[in-house]
C-alpha cells in the first residue's frame, strides 16, 4: 500500500487536569465531541519517559466544524512538569497550535468579551489574512487563523473549529523542509519572508528578526476522515537574532506540560516507514500492530524532526462512531484513500459533550 497522509488527526497536549482544560477548549474552540477517553499505562513510550512505564489518562476530542482534534493527555503516575524556563518565540518545537476560524475578527471579539488571555490584538499575516494569539489557562499559545475549509456549521459562538496546523520553531528552515514538504506533503510555500513582524512582537522574545515559511498543500487529502480533518498548514519560524534558543521539551518527558506531539492520520505505515528511513527520519517508536486505546485502535509510530520535535503517525484500525449504540467501524479492510460517507462522519457528533 502506498503512503497516504490523510490529514492532521490531533495535537497532543500534556495537561495537569484533563477535564478542567477540556471545558475551556469546549467554550472557546468548540472541540466538544469525545472520540475516546481512556486511562492506561504507556509502555511503548518509555524511550521518552525516562525508561519507566508511566500511567496516564487521555481524551481525544474533535469539533464537527472540522480540523484536527486534541489528544488531551495527563500523567496519573507522576506530576506533569512545566518547562523550567520561559518558552520564547524561536525556541525549538511545537510553539503554537493553529485553530481555524470562520471569521477571525469575530472570534477575537468573542475571546475578548469572554475574558480570554489575548496576546495583543488583531494582526495581518504576510498572506494578508487576519490572526491573533491567545493563551489557554495552562499558558499554551494558540494562533487563530482563517479556516481553509469546514466540515459543517455548528454555530459555535466563537466561530472556531479544530486544529488548522501548527507554528513550529526550528533551528534551520532549509533543513526542516525535507520532512515537512517532501514526507508530510506540504509542498506549497505560501510565503517565505524574513523581517520583524507585528504579530510575533506581541510574544515573548518575538521582537527580533525571524524567517517565516508557511507551508500548505494543493491536493485535497484522501482517506476515511480526510473530509472532517480538512486542509491544514504548517508555519516554520526561525529566529535570526537569538543565540539562546532551546528545545521546548528540553530535560522533560513526552507527556509533560505543553504541546507534546503533532499527529497525522495516515494509511500505508510500512511504505511511510521506508520513506522516513531513507530520508533520515527513522521511526523511534512503533507499535507494529493494532494498539488498543479501549474505544479505538490502530498502529502508531513516532519520528523526530531535525530539532527533535515529536511527530506521530496513526493508521486507524477501529474507531467509535456512536458508542451508546455500540457502533464501531473497522477500517483495516477499507480501500486506501477512500472517504467515509459524510453521514457517518456526522454521526460522530452524537458523542458531543454538553456544558
Amino acid at each position: 500500500m502506498e503512503k497516504i497522509i490523510c490529514g492532521i488527526q490531533q495535537m497532543g497536549i500534556g495537561v495537569p487536569n484533563v477535564q478542567e482544560i477540556w471545558k475551556w477548549y469546549r467554550k472557546f474552540f468548540g472541540v466538544n465531541v469525545r472520540v475516546f477517553e481512556e486511562a492506561a499505562e504507556a509502555p511503548l513510550m518509555t524511550r521518552y519517559t525516562g525508561g519507566t512505564v508511566h500511567s496516564r489518562t487521555a481524551t481525544l476530542a474533535l469539533s464537527m466544524e472540522g480540523g484536527g482534534g486534541f489528544e488531551i493527555w495527563q500523567f496519573t503516575s507522576r506530576p506533569t512538569e512545566k518547562a523550567s524556563f520561559d518558552i520564547q518565540a524561536g525556541d525549538f518545537g511545537l510553539y503554537s497550535c493553529k485553530i481555524k476560524s470562520r471569521n477571525v475578527a469575530k472570534s477575537f471579539d468573542y475571546f475578548k468579551a469572554n475574558g480570554a488571555n489575548l496576546l495583543g490584538g488583531l494582526h495581518t499575516l504576510p498572506n494578508g489574512n487576519q490572526t491573533f494569539f491567545v493563551k489557554d489557562p495552562n499558558d499554551n499559545i494558540f494562533q487563530i487563523v482563517q479556516g481553509r475549509g469546514f466540515f459543517r456549521n455548528t454555530n459555535h459562538p466563537s466561530g472556531c473549529g479544530g486544529v488548522a496546523g501548527s507554528v513550529i520553531g526550528v533551528s534551520n528552515i532549509d533543513a526542516s523542509l525535507k520532512l515537512y514538504q517532501e514526507i508530510l506533503g506540504y509542498e506549497t510555500i505560501e510565503y517565505d519572508v524574513t523581517d520583524t513582524f507585528s504579530d510575533l512582537a506581541e510574544l515573548r522574545a518575538g521582537q527580533g528578526k525571524f524567517r517565516r515559511v508557511l507551508l500548505t498543500h494543493k491536493q485535497e487529502r484522501k482517506g476515511p476522515f480526510a473530509r472532517l480533518l480538512g486542509p491544514t498548514e504548517i508555519e516554520l519560524i526561525q529566529s535570526l537574532d537569538r543565540t539562546d534558543s532551546r528545545k521546548i521539551f528540553e530535560n522533560r518527558f513526552w507527556g509533560d506540560w505543553g504541546f507534546i506531539h503533532f499527529c497525522f492520520d495516515i494509511q500505508g505505515m510500512d511504505a511511510l516507514q521506508k520513506e522516513c528511513e531513507a530520508a533520515g527520519f527513522p521511526f523511534t517508536v512503533d507499535s507494529s500492530d493494532t494498539f488498543d486505546m479501549g474505544e479505538a485502535g490502530g498502529r502508531f509510530s513516532y519520528i523526530e524532526d531535525p530539532d527533535g520535535t515529536w511527530i506521530e503517525f496513526v493508521e486507524t484500525h477501529k474507531v467509535p462512531i456512536m458508542k451508546k449504540f455500540g457502533w464501531y467501524i473497522n477500517l483495516k479492510n477499507k480501500k486506501p484513500g477512500q472517504y467515509l460517507p459524510n453521514w457517518m462522519l456526522r454521526a460522530m457528533g452524537m458523542n458531543k459533550v454538553k456544558d
